[in-house]
């Protein structure tokens, strides 16, 4: 088990009351307004960070030198995170014990803080930087890949939280598929295309779709060849282009590719409190 009460079991007494007591008591009838302000946070945070991050990896607003691009997108990205804190414990005070009891809030707390490592502690001073890496910046990236492992550990492990890791995979494809270009795009697309095919006939010719016992192990594998396709696909795209007129090299656009997939992970895991 590796929901919040199997490592602070300690807390079940707290944890149990607080949503009789200021403010959880306050917010609680109005739980579902405070949790779409919530998600709009997580959108503009999100989204925010995935703009500057694109552009450290040569795409998106490239009409931009990243450090106009971080001057942008800075006052909204600390706009989102200032939301995403206040709302987030708001609402986590209104609905303690589903969340003291959930898996996928593990994972939403690692990703969320593996984001911010690698946000504030790698992309912005590499876009202040016009994409090269600051002196500090191995520390963070070492702490965010790190917790960003857990949190993708929690995913493949925990009952009903493990669909959410398509999710993951799904966004990577697409953000590969969008900045690839030329030929890399073409036959990465084909490859994409023949792993969905080759999944479709295993769920719907080789195996019955109830057929738990097989697909489980069938959908593991087929998790695997589309990580080691993106993450190929992904390798070419950097080593190809280069070190862009920007100055972000290879290590800065892999760690500007971590960090669009950990935002995505994050909102994957919040999707999934709900089911887990």
């Amino acid at each position: 088990m590796i929901s919040p009460q199997d490592f602070f079991p300690q807390l079940a007494p707290w944890v149990s009351q607080l949503d009789e007591t200021f403010p959880g008591a306050q917010i609680k009838p109005y739980f579902a307004q405070w949790e779409v302000l919530h998600i709009l946070s997580l959108a503009l945070l999100g989204g925010a960070s995935i703009l500057l991050n694109l552009r450290l990896i040569g795409s998106g607003l490239t009409d931009e030198s990243p450090s106009e691009v971080r001057r942008g997108v800075l006052p909204w990205l600390n706009l989102g995170v200032l939301g995403v804190l206040v709302t987030g414990i708001l609402i986590g005070t209104s609905n303690p014990e589903r969340l003291y009891t959930s898996e996928a809030f593990t994972a939403k707390m690692l990703g969320l803080a593996a984001a911010l490592f690698l946000t504030y502690g790698v992309s912005l001073p590499a876009a202040r930087r016009d994409g090269r890496l600051s002196a500090g910046a191995g520390v963070s990236a070492a702490i965010g890949l790190a917790l960003f492992g857990l949190c993708i550990g929690v995913f493949a492990v925990a009952k009903l939280v493990n669909p959410g890791l398509w999710h993951v995979i799904i966004a990577g494809s697409l953000i590969v598929l969008f900045v690839t270009r030329g030929l890399t795009r073409i036959v990465y697309l084909v490859g994409l295309l023949a792993l969905m095919a080759t999944q479709l006939a295993l769920h719907q010719l080789i195996y019955k779709p109830d057929d738990y016992a097989h697909l489980d192990p069938a959908n593991k594998i087929m998790i695997l060849v589309y990580l080691a396709w993106i993450l190929a696909a992904a390798a070419v795209q950097i080593v190809s282009a280069g070190r862009s007129q920007s100055g972000a090299g290879p290590a800065t656009k892999a760690l500007a590719y971590a960090a669009i997939l950990v935002w995505v992970t994050t909102a994957a895991a919040g999707r999934w409190i709900a089911f887990a």
